[in-house]
């Protein structure tokens, strides 16, 4: 592509690997794109932000592109991950440590199954503390690696899919369809209480956004080799 491509404005699929914050990958293909045609400024963004123990589908806008970033963060997003029951994480992740340990012996696939039910639909979603989100203009995760606590309101968010593909307890693993502002972690830590145990998100992966597709992305290393 030229410059004027990008100038003008491109859709790059990116499948962001494991432990990239979404920053450094807008980062690194900016830099990529300024280096080869030597120019010193080009817009280049995401649409939607994923966390850095999460991989999958990245959409990178340049150029004029960059406008449209609002439309694609709103639409509809598919996730395959994997909870693992019977133990909570202040992040609801594997950023932190587990804090607590639950039991799991009363736990059936029945009731796995069943459980799921609950979350289908429209539904009051707590997001996490270890979040970007801010509150009185600090952003959560500072307010939580400083070691306080804060009240944070609940949003509307909807699921449309949350289908089980494997259980093999403690782990399961799932595919999650859902609305902007679903946070995945606070599924599985709201997950793990409803069946009256506890959880946390162990993988995850983002395979679409809209019609988006991970597997039609490529990696960071192919972009730079065919830029």
């Amino acid at each position: 592509m030229t410059l004027e491509d990008y100038t003008n404005g491109q859709i790059l699929l990116i499948d962001k690997p494991l432990n990239w914050t979404s920053f450094q990958v807008v980062n690194k293909l900016r830099w990529h794109i300024r280096q080869q045609f030597k120019i010193k400024k080009i817009k280049v963004g995401h649409a939607g932000t994923l966390d850095p123990l999460a991989t999958g589908l990245l959409i990178i806008c340049t150029g004029k592109f960059t406008k449209k970033i609002d439309e694609y963060q709103g639409q509809i997003k598919e996730y395959t991950g994997e909870i693992t029951l019977g133990a909570t994480t202040p992040s609801f992740d594997l950023e932190t440590e587990i804090n607590e340990t639950f039991p799991t012996n009363h736990i059936t696939e029945a009731l796995i199954h069943e459980t799921t039910k609950q979350f289908i639909g429209e539904i009051d979603q707590v997001p996490p503390i270890f979040s970007a989100l801010k509150k009185d203009g600090v952003r959560l995760y500072d307010i939580a690696r400083a070691g306080e606590t804060t009240e944070i309101k609940s949003r509307k968010i909807t699921i449309s899919a949350f289908e089980i593909t494997n259980i093999n307890l403690p782990k399961v693993n799932f595919r999650v369809v859902c609305s902007k502002g679903t946070y995945i972690r606070s599924l599985a830590n709201d997950f793990g209480k409803a069946l009256n145990s506890g959880g946390h998100l162990s993988e995850l992966r983002r395979t679409k956004i809209g019609a988006f597709k991970v597997e039609d992305g490529i990696t960071i290393d192919e972009f730079i080799a065919n830029i």
